[in-house]
């Protein structure tokens, strides 16, 4: 099938000569103005358009810059007749996007083998962006895949881990769920815009899962003892932070990548016992030196911790929840991030409701 090429010219001898060249090679339709041409494009989009610059009423530049404006035709390649051309008229015409300048009075062959050329050109950049966007397509939905798998198995490391831990279970769904609203809520406030900017929020709360992983090295005696700890008992409790952080190191190192998912991961299991005044662990920050994600999580691990029923203690009520948690704001809390709670602590009562529901 021939491709099509408009040319497009104020001159009934240039129209003729165009179409005495192209014939037999090209689908050619001649157009006495660019008010033509466009009225014609409603009809035909041509593989390639001759636009002469000196018409009256709207000459090529115009002509030009209504082509580009325009997401249907501002693909097509367009060439520029001219019988004078200068520099400055080049450089513009260039700039705006033309392929190229042919100076009338054109020869016939020179003309046929340019508009070869460009056309050899153009299929080759249609035909490579094809396979560009065809990679790309494949690589998105293998990205999805892996995305899918990676998650597939972090809940079921993380629910494997919370399977030995018998007083806790439907922790890891509840704050999962419990983050998710908060954090959404962060960022529609702007608290701490510049941490949370651009952040991948499905692969943030799925590392999250990853927050008492650390667990997995604490002996089964302590994990499920019926009432509280005893000191050293509490000790060895509180190393599941940095067993946590400890066992997602190794799987870093083991790949060899500095992945946010990962990295992400450890934030969560170092650092969400920290207290906003000091008297947290491991490590005894202080407030802003708490990474955001220990911060936020801290908020989020007590409330579910609170009001879930524990061997040695009773569940809290929401209103005893939240009471707590406003009264230990600026002790053990970031008190931004408390406000932002208790402007969505209906939403963290619904989804309690819900999934102890489910659980039982």
């Amino acid at each position: 099938m021939l491709k099509t090429i408009f040319v497009v010219d104020d001159t009934d001898s240039n129209l003729a000569k165009a179409e005495e060249a192209l014939e037999g090679h090209y689908q050619v339709i001649t157009l006495p103005s660019a008010a033509k041409m466009f009225t014609f494009l409603e009809k035909v989009i041509p593989d390639l358009i001759l636009l002469d610059i000196k018409m009256p009423e709207m000459d090529g530049f115009e002509a030009l810059q209504l082509l580009k404006s325009n997401d249907s035709f501002g693909s097509i390649p367009v060439i520029f007749l001219t019988a004078s051309s200068d520099e400055a008229t080049e450089v513009r015409g260039f700039e705006m996007g033309v392929i190229d300048f042919i100076a009338k009075p054109f020869s016939g062959p020179v003309l046929l083998k340019r508009l070869e050329t460009h056309l050899n050109i153009d299929d080759l950049i249609r035909e490579r962006t094809r396979e560009l966007e065809q990679r790309t397509l494949e690589l998105e939905q293998r990205t999805k895949e892996l995305e899918r798998m990676k998650n597939g198995l972090v809940y079921a490391f993380a629910d494997a881990v919370e399977t030995r831990d018998k007083g806790t279970g439907g922790h890891i769904r509840r704050t999962s769920a419990y983050m998710e609203v908060l954090i959404k809520e962060m960022i529609a406030s702007g608290l701490y815009a510049q941490e949370l900017d651009g952040l991948n929020l499905e692969s943030l709360i799925s590392s999250a899962r990853l927050h008492d992983v650390g667990k997995i090295a604490i002996p089964d005696a302590i994990l499920n003892k019926d009432g509280s700890l005893t000191f050293e008992e509490f000790e060895q409790m509180k190393t599941h932070t940095t067993e946590g952080e400890n066992f997602i190191n190794k799987i870093t190192n083991r790949t060899g990548s500095e992945v946010s998912f990962l990295n992400n991961a450890k934030l969560f299991a170092g650092y969400h016992h920290e207290r906003w005044d000091g008297s947290g662990y491991p490590n005894g920050l202080k407030g802003n030196d708490i990474p955001l994600l220990g911060r936020i999580m801290a908020v989020v691990d007590v409330y579910d911790a609170l009001t879930s029923k524990r061997p040695y203690k009773r569940p809290f009520t929401e209103e005893e929840t939240v009471n707590l948690i406003l009264e230990n704001s600026s002790k053990l809390f970031d008190p931004s991030i408390v406000e932002i709670f208790l402007s969505v602590r209906d939403k963290f009562n619904e989804i309690k409701l819900d999934t102890f529901e489910d659980d039982l």
